[in-house]
């Protein structure tokens, strides 16, 4: 995932929640896979383990990850399915656009776009 600037200017457990998004979207963390202790995530990301514990709490507010008392937390079936489709509803409402206006603007056909990937 590439940082850029209007990432930085969110608070971080939101850009923690976006990682962890963009992995259960990628598949780096399956439906029904456990995910990593919230010490082990705030050691990995250099982050405060409260500030990980707030995002994986909007998850668990979601009924994206369930919690098994004493083993851990665990992506819920159907949670990449579900944020996929708000992740392009997002897509499609806030940034799009943005991205369409300034492709009309330099010209840029969905044609010229397909060629070039």
């Amino acid at each position: 995932m590439v940082i850029t600037t209007s990432q930085t200017s969110r608070p971080v457990y939101l850009r923690l929640r976006d990682e962890i998004c963009a992995a259960i979207l990628e598949g780096r963390y399956a439906d029904g896979q456990m995910l990593p202790s919230v010490r082990a995530y705030a050691a990995e990301q250099g982050a405060n383990p409260l500030t990980v514990a707030k995002a994986y709490q909007q998850f668990q507010d979601e009924g994206l990850v369930i919690v098994q008392r004493g083993v851990g937390m665990f992506v819920a079936p159907g949670a990449s399915e579900v944020l996929r489709r708000r992740e392009r509803e997002s897509f499609l409402r806030d940034e799009w656009p943005a991205v369409a206006a300034r492709m009309a603007l330099l010209g840029i056909t969905l044609a010229d776009v397909t060629e070039s990937a």
